[in-house]
């Protein structure tokens, strides 16, 4: 089975107001990429679980997270979603 929905979180960095995230959804019907912008890296274990709430199947995060963020986003969503 192909995966058709795909998540991406990133931090939006210094500057970015608590609170505030940046959703950007592109691709085709087949394929969609919801890339979401997080003030900290604390915030994205809500904004994985509202991906996948929206559907996303994996999760990609950017080098910010490290191991103990990514230790939290996959705690967040459980081991049915893959994060890396």
């Amino acid at each position: 089975m192909a995966l058709t929905r795909w998540g991406f979180i990133y931090t939006l960095g210094p500057g970015a107001a608590a609170g505030a995230n940046r959703v950007d959804v592109v691709g085709s019907p087949g394929c969609v990429l919801v890339a979401v912008g997080v003030p900290a890296v604390d915030d994205a274990p809500a904004a994985a679980r509202a991906l996948v709430a929206d559907g996303v199947e994996v999760i990609g995060l950017d080098g910010a997270f490290g191991a103990p963020g990514t230790a939290a986003v996959i705690a967040a969503v459980g081991a049915d979603v893959p994060v890396g």
